[in-house]
């Protein structure tokens, strides 16, 4: 099948439609919590797997809660949570909830992903679950800093949840110092799921206190993890740039319309590893690219690629809502369609990953031209005034 072409339609559940991988691989799904405290982790973990019949499939909004924390977040009026709820509470996400990883002689190589401000672990359902389909592990974390619209930790004290809103910055402090500890927080917590999945391949018990039913321990002998990478979209793509520079074991990042502003200049010259900037048209300013490049000097195979007709929102799984409510949400939508700008980013993704990790897969070799910036609505580093929205 043509790459770009729209695929055949995602669960219809509600009012998304979120499009199924296009790779060779059936994609799995289940939520891992360990530790009882906020210092532990969360995350959604996407797979290739074995599908069987009748394979249940997530809800998008795992919990009514995440509705008010989207409504508090993103609209500033929590009253909006009982339509969200009504809107969304249906919506499912097309892969298969908690079945067998699909077995594979050498690992698969990790992918841990960080979300946005306001945002939490099932709204990059769609490049989730496309990376997935072409045989990687995912886990996108839910990070404790106050910069999910809403999430949670389970204490000890058996069935007692302790959650945590949506911040804001507080009156009197300065944006900058305010998430730019933030922003070393989350990237702490990415170091800290590579830290797991290495307990988990070295064969160590990790509970998960989430009782899925889903068997940590096969992963002892289904990862490569000579072979990571860090990835995240908006906040989360400037967590994936500081991650780089605490972990020497991620060897690349991808970052989506990342949000230069928390980070130091002091790091810039840190970052060593090669970095992938996706952005989207109406995002970014001339401060932000100018960091990019900066960034980007420190290693010849860095890149910054800007899909023309997109806006920010088109990189998370809020591009595949009716467009009712989508500018009711969210204000504005891009004009290019969004199955094309998921497969224009997804591809973009794998060719990097691919060149970096090593991989064995040559078909991510042929949108090798995308890191350049060749092809259609994609050009290299900044549109600089050429606007297709």
């Amino acid at each position: 099948a043509d790459p770009v072409s729209p695929p055949r339609l995602g669960s219809m559940g509600g009012m998304l439609a979120l499009p199924p991988g296009r790779g060779p691989h059936q994609v799995g799904c289940t939520d891992v919590m360990v530790g009882h405290t906020r210092q532990g982790l969360f995350l959604r973990l996407f797979y290739p797997c074995v599908r069987r019949a009748g394979a249940a499939e997530p809800l998008w909004i795992p919990r009514s809660e995440y509705c008010g924390g989207l409504a508090d977040a993103t609209l500033g009026r929590r009253w909006c949570s009982v339509p969200l709820s009504i809107a969304l509470g249906s919506c499912k996400v097309p892969v298969s909830w908690n079945e067998p990883l699909k077995p594979r002689s050498r690992g698969y190589p990790l992918i841990i992903f960080s979300h946005g401000l306001g945002a939490f672990r099932t709204l990059y359902s769609s490049i989730c679950t496309e990376l997935a389909s072409w045989g990687f592990v995912v886990a996108v974390l839910e990070h404790r800093d106050h910069s999910a619209a809403t999430t949670y930790f389970c204490t000890a004290e058996a069935g007692t949840e302790e959650w945590l809103p949506f911040r804001r910055v507080p009156p009197g402090q300065k944006e900058f110092y305010f998430r730019n500890k933030q922003v070393h927080q989350r990237a702490q917590e990415c170091v800290r799921a590579l830290r797991l999945f290495q307990d988990l391949s070295a064969g160590r018990s990790v509970p998960n206190i989430l009782h899925q039913g889903w068997d940590l321990s096969v992963l002892k002998e289904s990862l490569d993890l000579s072979k990571v990478a860090v990835m995240g979209h908006s906040f989360g793509g400037v967590t994936a740039v500081l991650a780089l520079v605490k972990e020497p074991s991620f060897r690349c990042a991808v970052a989506l319309d990342a949000w230069m502003f928390p980070l130091e200049n002091l790091l810039y010259p840190e970052v060593p590893k090669p970095v992938l900037f996706i952005n989207t048209e109406k995002f970014q300013t001339p401060e932000s690219i100018a960091k990019m490049r900066r960034l980007s000097s420190r290693n010849s195979q860095s890149r910054i690629v800007t899909v023309l007709g997109t806006v920010h929102e088109d990189q998370t799984d809020f591009a595949f809502l009716p467009g009712k409510l989508l500018g009711l949400l969210l204000g504005r939508r891009g004009t290019l369609d969004p199955h094309k700008a998921l497969a224009i980013t997804s591809q973009a993704a794998l060719a990097f990953l691919h060149r970096h990790l090593e991989l064995e897969e040559e078909q991510f070799g042929r949108w090798e031209g995308l890191l350049e910036g060749g092809g259609d609505s994609l050009v290299p580093d900044s549109p600089l005034g050429r606007s297709h929205l």
